[in-house]
């Protein structure tokens, strides 16, 4: 049985579809995957992939910048600033930007927004299937 699955942004719906199981990772709880019938869950993501297995049998994955996760027995919502489809991802932006954080943490390693930024442009990358699997969150 599917699930009604949307991402969700301020502005808009970034995706909207039926699935049966949606994998993140949560801040404290490490990568859940839920399923038709979960019980109820509301958690904070940390910047990570989630992967949505669509009814058809497809993965579909997406990078996300970090946010909330709402589950309900019939519904999966992702409620995220920034939720990429890996296929939609700027790769030469996304390694542009990893270079100015990379910049940024060498001027100053304490500055909180330089990591943010640097693992966000990691995630964007390995969700591409261009950097390293190992994103340090």
């Amino acid at each position: 049985m599917a699930m009604q699955i949307e991402f969700v942004s301020p502005e808009d719906i970034l995706y909207s579809g039926e699935g049966t199981q949606v994998v993140a990772r949560t801040r404290g709880g490490g990568e859940l995957a839920f399923l038709t019938g979960h019980e109820p869950f509301i958690g904070s993501l940390v910047p990570c992939e989630v992967r949505v297995t669509e009814a058809s049998g497809d993965v579909k994955r997406f990078a996300v910048r970090g946010g909330f996760v709402s589950v309900t027995r019939a519904e999966v919502t992702v409620l995220s600033e920034a939720a990429i489809p890996a296929g939609d991802i700027d790769v030469s932006q996304a390694q542009a930007d990893l270079a100015a954080a990379q910049a940024a943490e060498v001027e100053n390693p304490e500055d909180p927004y330089a990591r943010e930024d640097r693992v966000w442009a990691e995630l964007r990358l390995q969700a591409a299937g261009q950097g390293d699997a190992s994103v340090a969150h």
